[in-house]
Parts: structure tokens; C-alpha cells; sequence
């Protein structure tokens, strides 16, 4: 995979996180860099979500974005409970 490609699908994975997970600020995103631990953890401060809950919504929306055909579904509820259709 060339390193356009690879710029790319980075812009496009930071893209669906910030979708879903509007609190989270581009500087989170540059600390985080990629790591999921980091991003579990900003969540729980973020959202109040305890360990087991954050844990559950990062595979959550992996699954949904990586599990079934690596598309993020429009109008799918996001985890602070709204449905955000695009």
C-alpha cells in the first residue's frame, strides 16, 4: 500500500471517529494517535462511560465500521444517543 493511500485511509478512519464521537477534539485525535487503549480512555472521560461500556462501544463501532463490509452506516445512532443521518 503506498503512503497516499495509507494518508487516506487515516484522514477517512479520523473522520468516522469524529462522526461518532463528537465530543472527541482533533487534538484528542493527535494524542490518541491510533491507539485503542487511548481512545477507550477518552471516551470514558468524554462521555462518563465506565471501562466495560467504553470497551463495549469501541467494538461496537468497529465491528459496524471494520465487521460487515468496513462501511459506516448513515443514521445510525451514535453513542450519546443521537441519530445523525448525512
Amino acid at each position: 500500500m503506498n503512503k497516499d493511500i495509507l494518508q487516506g485511509k487515516r484522514r477517512e478512519l479520523r473522520g468516522l471517529v469524529k462522526e461518532q464521537w463528537g465530543r472527541l477534539t482533533d487534538d484528542d485525535l493527535d494524542r490518541i494517535e491510533g491507539q485503542a487503549e487511548r481512545l477507550i480512555g477518552l471516551l470514558q472521560q468524554r462521555y462518563g462511560y465506565a471501562k466495560e461500556k467504553a470497551e463495549q462501544e469501541y467494538r461496537r463501532v468497529m465491528e459496524q465500521w471494520f465487521g460487515s463490509g468496513g462501511g459506516l452506516d448513515k443514521g445510525h445512532p451514535r453513542p450519546d444517543g443521537d441519530h445523525e443521518k448525512k
